[in-house]
């Protein structure tokens, strides 16, 4: 049987700007302590209850999901699962008593004993918030089956967190803004819409750098709004960076040093032989805008989706099957860009 494709290898709608969208519900169980005052014990007994939830023969969901005791991964595997955005980076510290449960096209995990005793995460492609609200709605719906969440009637769904309490959900954008970025207008933009009650954070979330132009745009506010209020705030302010973007890149893309920028870019992961993680990803950003902008063809949104997941260290040591020294991660690296860069030319030609 063929491997499903995964989400991150798709594109999505507004694909050029949006690369990925996330859902994420926070949950607990009723009468457990939170993850930070829980026992292991009582942790071993929670991780099995969400696990039976969706696995017993009952669920409809049971045959889509793995799961992975996080005590049996190995540092790559663990982190891996970080690089793909299955899991949070802190998640995967003092794995005792934790699991993730995963569906075969990744697309969504639930994450048990993390702040929270349960964090249900949706990934899709492109901009489609409704769909991965919908998604993660049903998954709750369905584990509210078997299990009893701790609720407040004035507080809503109570969570470790004071500021997850009310419906305990976070969304966000994965957004390319490489054309803000380079007007630098990246410290305004977030200054702004932190007053918004909205988060601007690095790319694999909070307290983590910015690589390849690629930002994580969240709702903070969590308590006195609907999921639909929420949803539509963060989707109007989405919509309006999304144009601004566009505006820039229309006018950068018409400069000839941009232009050169572009086809720079395009050269070196075309035929380099080496390739640092940190020069990869500014070399794609740069691809990302030139295919993007028209200037380049050849190669999809969808390939080089892929590609910039594939080639992460974690997950480009466990495709091989074992550690790797940073050194031969950069040959492997500049190969595999080699063979799907390959195929980009100047859409002129």
């Amino acid at each position: 049987m063929a491997e499903q494709v995964k989400w991150y290898e798709k594109a999505g709608p507004n694909g050029d700007v949006v690369c990925s969208t996330r859902v994420r519900l926070a949950r607990n169980l009723a009468r457990y302590p939170f993850p930070d005052r829980a026992s292991l014990q009582q942790k071993e007994e929670i991780k099995e209850k969400a696990r039976e939830a969706l696995l017993s023969g009952n669920s409809i969901l049971s045959k889509e999901f793995r799961f992975l005791p996080l005590e049996d991964l190995d540092q790559q595997a663990a982190v891996s699962l970080v690089e793909r955005h299955i899991v949070s980076p802190g998640f995967i510290s003092r794995r005792q008593g934790k699991g993730v449960l995963i569906s075969e096209d990744e697309s969504v995990s639930i994450m048990i004993n993390e702040e929270d005793h349960l964090r249900i995460q949706v990934l899709r492609e492109g901009l489609s918030l409704q769909e991965a609200a919908e998604t993660a709605d049903r998954i709750d719906t369905l584990l509210s089956e078997s299990l009893s969440f701790a609720f407040d009637p004035e507080f809503g769904y109570l969570t470790q967190c004071p500021t997850n309490l009310g419906t305990g959900m976070r969304a966000s954008f994965m957004l390319h803004l490489p054309a803000l970025q380079e007007s630098g207008s990246m410290g305004r933009i977030a200054s702004n819409l932190s007053k918004l009650g909205l988060a601007l954070r690095g790319t694999y979330g909070e307290g983590t750098q910015v690589a390849g132009a690629l930002y994580q745009l969240s709702n903070q506010i969590t308590l006195g709004l609907s999921e639909n209020e929420a949803i539509g705030n963060l989707s109007a302010i989405a919509g309006q960076l999304i144009e601004e973007e566009r505006r820039l890149r229309g006018q950068m893309g018409k400069g000839l040093a941009l232009q050169d920028k572009v086809a720079r870019a395009a050269g070196v992961l075309k035929s380099a032989r080496v390739l640092s993680s940190g020069e990869f990803m500014e070399l794609l950003s740069y691809v990302r805008f030139g295919v993007a902008a028209g200037l380049l063809e050849g190669v999809g949104q969808e390939e080089l989706n892929a590609l910039s997941v594939h080639v992460q260290p974690a997950t480009l040591m466990a495709a091989q099957g074992g550690e790797l020294p940073e050194a031969q991660r950069d040959v492997l690296r500049a190969q595999m860009a080699r063979r799907v860069c390959g195929k980009l030319r100047e859409a002129s030609e």
